[in-house]
């Protein structure tokens, strides 16, 4: 190390100039303006200059100035997205989706993960992001009353809540959580079932109420009573526990399940209970994980169309952000992925049936969590 604290050998190094504007244009054989009009994603450019533009861009490794571009528009073109810090595939997969639209809409995202979505973690993610200038934030949560906690910062740029429900108070998308888990509970029905369970997720969330809230009504719409329920915690290991109790009837033939991590918990418990899948026992996830078409057998689930949802909110967003309003975003279609966990019930279901139905109608007194 030399006197002067510089390294021997760098003692004349000097920073490398950092690439104008200008000089993407000369590279390009094209004006500064044109320039511009490529990076804020004007649309009067040719697709050939554009492509010409965007190649010289990548090859002198040009980076906008994003502080001046504020000053001289008003907009930073950056989106903020907060979202939990959570391995569940339904957060994750709307944050991959979002993030993959917004820099193909010509913005920068930043992104801020929380351990839980609280008015005072919320905001001060509002305040990281607003100082850095974003001209809309995205929230990724996991249940709708995230919306009335978002409703309250009031953070002065547009806001988009993706939640597990149809979030409420201020512009959002979701999934129709009962309508979902209503499909997935009358595909059995409609495959000859007559007792079919139910593992929920933890019954604090709306959207494991909401799709407990649709297996049951598929089951009193067809003029069937509930059948067995257990709850989970989104993760396989309470899948596998709260399935070892749930089919310990064996009048039970078939599952609905609340996700798919917990599917594959109870298909280990079916696997230990004897009950083979789909000959013994049908089971549905919900959120087709990619995994999903893997699992011995490939599971039938309901899929969430992630891609889909990342390309409306980022419209939906970036119509705000140029000055149109954002309409309210309709709640997402569930569509039911059949694959081979799911078959008609087995000959021998009829008698156990009966007896089920003979012994629950007897039962005076509730039955207690096995």
């Amino acid at each position: 190390m030399s006197r002067a604290g510089v390294p021997p050998g760098n003692a004349g190094a000097r920073r490398p100039r950092e690439v104008t504007l200008a000089d993407v244009a000369r590279a390009a054989g094209v004006s500064d303006q044109t320039v511009s009009r490529v990076v804020n994603d004007h649309p009067h450019v040719s697709a050939q200059t554009r492509t010409r533009v965007r190649d010289a861009i990548g090859r002198l490794g040009y980076r906008p100035n994003f502080a001046a571009r504020r000053l001289a528009t008003n907009r930073s073109r950056s989106v903020g997205i907060v979202s939990l810090i959570t391995g569940l595939w339904g957060p994750a997969g709307v944050r991959q989706s979002l993030e993959l639209r917004v820099a193909e809409a010509g913005y920068q995202t930043l992104t801020r993960s929380l351990p839980a979505i609280t008015p005072a973690l919320l905001a001060a993610s509002f305040d990281d992001l607003l100082s850095s200038g974003v001209d809309g934030i995205v929230v990724v949560a996991a249940d709708d009353p995230t919306a009335e906690v978002v409703l309250a910062q009031r953070p002065g740029v547009p806001v988009v809540v993706v939640a597990g429900a149809m979030p409420l108070g201020r512009p959002g998308l979701g999934l129709d959580q009962v309508l979902a888990s209503r499909r997935a509970t009358e595909h059995l029905l409609d495959l000859g079932h007559v007792v079919v369970g139910h593992v929920s997720g933890p019954l604090e969330a709306t959207q494991a109420r909401q799709r407990r809230d649709g297996w049951a009504g598929a089951l009193d719409a067809r003029g069937l009573g509930p059948g067995p329920v257990e709850a989970g915690d989104w993760t396989a290991a309470s899948g596998f526990h709260a399935g070892r109790r749930l089919l310990a009837d064996p009048a039970t033939t078939a599952v609905v399940v609340a996700n798919d991590q917990m599917a594959v918990g109870v298909l280990r418990a079916a696997g230990e209970r004897g009950r083979r899948v789909p000959e013994d026992l049908s089971v549905v996830g919900f959120d087709d994980v990619p995994e999903a078409a893997y699992l011995v057998p490939p599971l039938t689930t309901v899929r969430h169309d992630f891609d889909e949802v990342g390309r409306r909110v980022v419209a939906a967003l970036r119509s705000e952000v140029e000055g149109s309003p954002m309409a309210r975003l309709p709640a997402m279609a569930p569509e039911v992925v059949v694959r081979r966990s799911t078959a008609p019930p087995p000959p021998s279901a009829g008698g156990l049936v009966h007896r089920h139905v003979v012994a629950v109608g007897a039962c005076a007194e509730p039955v207690p969590d096995r």
